[in-house]
């Protein structure tokens, strides 16, 4: 890869902890602490932040479930009624509440707070206290009918919802719904969403269904008060509290590294990108050139010192008239003489496959996309090549090209969505972007992180084009031999821009992939 002129500075990012690693951080801080204190912090957090996000509510449902989530919701009780609201608690009786639990429904009842069955026929703010991250996705909610009838009003109430750790029914280590609960909810909240997660961040909070069913998040974190902090606030967890979380490898993509550049630089410093794809032929009835032109302008405007093209089946001589001056058009076989970044798929249709194997040659950082992963997917011979690459690899499926290198279907994908990137990036033995609502960024050896920026104007046609040649502006700048951390720190920072300036858009503007392309930037400028 071509020389840089700098050394990217790693952000420290908020950690994502799985469930087990929760019960964990929860069991070791409980042994440190005096009985029923997490409980107690987590419930007045709750309190403190209703107020917070819906000061001027009067009547206030907490549903509660028996175990330790309901407890948090009935000490959230006793506060709120202490600062006058109107509180109308549902709790469930299915079983017997374990001792925290058991204590703050002892507590709420000599605090005065009435217990009911039943949801209020109205109410100006609902908080979600029923089930945490112990859920199970085999939930059978024909076993617990005030439980459904609850969810069901939670998930389709216009009314404000304030979640106790996790939305209800939201599986935190993937972000799927539970299939029970799936049946009860809209497409779409249809009222706002805030969650409050005790002691970590989930996973589950940040993609897939979670991204919108959770809403804005804040975490409290219970190691020593019980204030709600803002997300970026957790850059730390708990390496000290346990040996058990001493392997924490999942993080929060809130920002990226914005290294200070030197005025004395050159074009050379900023590395060169090469994209090939964008079948120009029309013997298959179509021609898709848009899709890599799409991609060259989005590593130009991201910053590459230079960008050149080459467009499958087509003439390297013709230059097309939406090809901007700045991209130098090339043969393939010249191609073969960049020293900075591939990108190839985008739009190469049928005649990819062809070009692939000379593409899995090169000894630069690659970004594979579109056509590329479906030819891998489909030849035996291409994905060994792929898998023996030295250098830095970059796959950026959707779920369905992700489905098909893993020989299953969308739903399976979309089911797990962290397992699938975790687990092709073990398979494939590359960088795996899986695209959508929290973008997964999964590596070979375990490592993941989920993509906090981007919004649903990025649902277009030509996005992921203008995704992969931003990825390559930001391979293509890192310096010759640059460790796997300088390369992951890469993809972060060009998934993240990409969401940014998405999230950055102007209100009453139409986004489209071309604008995207053009409004991109290079980090520090």
């Amino acid at each position: 890869m071509a020389q840089a002129a700098h050394t990217p500075s790693t952000p420290s990012y908020p950690t994502l902890l799985s469930s087990a690693q929760v019960r964990a951080l929860e069991h070791t801080l409980s042994q440190q602490l005096p009985p029923y204190t997490l409980m107690e912090r987590a419930g007045t957090a709750t309190a403190r932040l209703a107020l917070a996000i819906a000061p001027h509510a009067r009547r206030i449902w907490i549903a509660c479930g028996s175990g330790n989530n309901g407890g948090d919701g009935l000490e959230a009780a006793i506060h709120l009624r202490a600062a006058g609201k109107d509180v109308h608690v549902s709790r469930l009786t299915s079983k017997a509440p374990p001792a925290d639990a058991a204590q703050a429904l002892h507590r709420a009842q000599a605090a005065g707070v009435a217990l009911h069955d039943q949801a209020p026929v109205d109410f100006d703010l609902a908080i979600d206290a029923i089930w945490g991250i112990g859920l199970r996705q085999d939930l059978d909610l024909t076993q617990q009918p005030l439980a459904s009838t609850w969810l069901h009003t939670l998930y389709n109430t216009e009314r404000h919802v304030l979640s106790i750790d996790i939305p209800s029914g939201l599986i935190a280590d993937s972000g799927a719904l539970a299939p029970a609960v799936a049946t009860l909810t809209p497409q779409a909240p249809r009222g706002k969403r805030t969650t409050l997660t005790m002691l970590s961040l989930k996973p589950g909070l940040f993609t897939n269904q979670g991204t919108d069913w959770a809403g804005s998040v804040w975490l409290a974190p219970l190691y020593s008060d019980s204030s709600a902090i803002n997300i970026d606030s957790q850059i730390i967890t708990a390496q000290a509290l346990s040996a058990d979380l001493t392997k924490i490898i999942a993080h929060l993509i809130t920002k990226a590294s914005t290294p200070q550049r030197p005025r004395n630089t050159h074009k050379g410093q900023f590395g060169d990108v090469g994209i090939i794809g964008g079948e120009a032929s029309i013997t298959h009835g179509q021609s898709m050139e848009g899709a890599a032109i799409l991609a060259a302008s989005a590593a130009l405007h991201s910053g590459a010192g230079r960008v050149m093209l080459h467009l499958l089946g087509g003439d390297s001589a013709m230059r097309p008239s939406n090809v901007a001056p700045d991209i130098m058009l090339r043969n393939l076989a010249k191609m073969r003489e960049i020293r900075g970044a591939l990108v190839c798929g985008c739009g190469g249709g049928q005649l990819v496959q062809a070009a692939l194997p000379q593409v899995l040659e090169h000894h630069g950082a690659l970004v594979l996309d579109a056509d590329a992963l479906n030819a891998i997917a489909a030849y035996a011979a291409l994905r060994n090549q792929l898998i023996a690459r030295p250098s830095a690899t970059v796959l950026t499926p959707h779920p369905l090209e992700l489905a098909r290198l893993l020989s299953t279907n969308t739903a399976a994908i979309q089911s797990d969505r962290i397992g699938a990137a975790t687990q092709a990036a073990q398979q494939l033995q590359s960088i795996v972007v899986l695209k959508g609502s929290g973008t997964v960024i999964a590596a070979p050896n375990g490592r993941y992180a989920i993509n906090n920026s981007g919004n649903a104007r990025l649902s277009i046609g030509g996005t992921g084009d203008v995704l992969a040649g931003c990825l390559g502006a930001q391979l293509a700048a890192l310096p010759a031999g640059s460790d796997f951390d300088a390369v992951w720190q890469a993809v972060c920072n060009g998934v993240w821009l990409h969401g940014h300036m998405a999230d950055k858009w102007p209100t009453g503007h139409t986004l489209t992939a071309s604008r995207l392309a053009e409004a991109l930037h290079r980090l520090n400028d």
